[in-house]
């Protein structure tokens, strides 16, 4: 037994299975949980497309077949087949550390012109009404702040900054923090929020479930943070749930779907027949900026884009019917 346990100590660690090491090296790096299923998501579409072969006895040419294939057979959008090649492109660079040259000739998806859709004011005012509770106030934030939904449901109690009528967004698109504005209308709804949060977290003081996801390494430097009322989560879910990736049972934020279920039925409650959704807010919150005469520059800093061109497309939206210009019909 003793001999055993020596040949065993001086043996080669056994190697982790493949997607192992995408996770660890996406960790690394501090990417999001829902990022990092999406790299899985992809990495294994290649593997099963390619009989389950190991990436590594695959080069160039493999990727090209898979990537002209989304295009070709599946019919797959522009950015989702680029995201695919960002993907694997990551598992050979940062995972196999196999350098990749010229994938030769790819059959690309053209990437359309399309235009936002965007709710006039009295359209949103009218999906707004069909909204109560927790969902009118997320959907009031993603239409008066311009946050996206998911920059919504991480917001944390020390993020809502009254005196400065101001919201942080942390770890935004880009995994870039922004400062946005904090409508008036929604002080009182915040402050009355933070109120349930509170008694919320005196219930999980007691029966033992306090702690709450931190980013990064901030758990191990701030030993008692995750048990801070600042820390918590704004809209926080009904149920404590087991965290994926550690294994801990806390609570953490109210799921997307709840909120985009709420939003869809309120759009068809409301006969909206525009293909609009939670992110619709978002646009529109934009649009009426430029409506209203604020500059460009000033919109594409409280929407977090990173080039103000992004920001450009919602002045072809602001134009009413075709380019402001009067028809011919409504002269007669």
């Amino acid at each position: 037994m003793e001999t055993t346990r020596i040949v065993k100590k001086y043996l080669p660690a056994k190697k982790s299975k493949l997607l192992d090491q995408v996770r660890s090296a996406l960790r690394i790096r501090h990417y999001s949980y829902r990022t990092e299923e999406a790299y899985i998501h992809w990495i294994k579409r290649y593997i099963f497309f390619h009989n389950k072969r190991h990436p590594m006895e695959m080069e160039e040419m493999e990727i090209s077949e898979f990537l002209s294939h989304l295009a070709e057979k599946e019919n797959v959008s522009a950015s989702t087949q680029n995201q695919a090649l960002c993907k694997i492109v990551f598992l050979y660079k940062h995972v196999l550390k196999k350098e990749l040259n010229d994938l030769g000739e790819i059959h690309w998806s053209k990437k359309p012109c399309r235009l936002p859709v965007v709710f006039t004011v009295t359209e949103a005012k009218a999906v707004l009404e069909k909204l109560d509770g927790t969902n009118w106030l997320m959907a009031m934030l993603l239409y008066g702040a311009g946050l996206r939904l998911t920059e919504c449901l991480r917001l944390r109690v020390k993020d809502i900054d009254f005196e400065y009528r101001q919201l942080t967004v942390r770890s935004g698109k880009g995994n870039k923090d922004r400062v946005t504005l904090l409508p008036e209308k929604l002080i009182e709804p915040l402050n009355k929020q933070i109120e349930y949060v509170k008694k919320l977290h005196e219930y999980d003081l007691k029966t033992g479930y306090d702690s709450v996801y931190l980013p990064y390494a901030l758990e191990r430097k701030y030993h008692h943070a995750g048990r801070d009322l600042g820390w918590k989560f704004l809209f926080p879910a009904a149920q404590v749930s087991t965290d994926p990736r550690s294994g801990v049972r806390r609570r953490h934020h109210i799921h997307k779907s709840v909120l985009q279920r709420a939003v869809k039925k309120a759009i068809r409650t409301a006969g909206i027949t525009k293909p609009a959704g939670c992110h619709t807010f978002r646009h529109s919150f934009a649009t009426r900026l430029l409506e209203n005469g604020y500059d460009i520059r000033t919109i594409q800093e409280l929407m977090g884009h990173q080039s103000v061109q992004t920001t450009m497309i919602y002045t072809h939206v602001i134009h009413k019917g075709g380019l402001g210009v009067q028809s011919t019909a409504d002269e007669i």
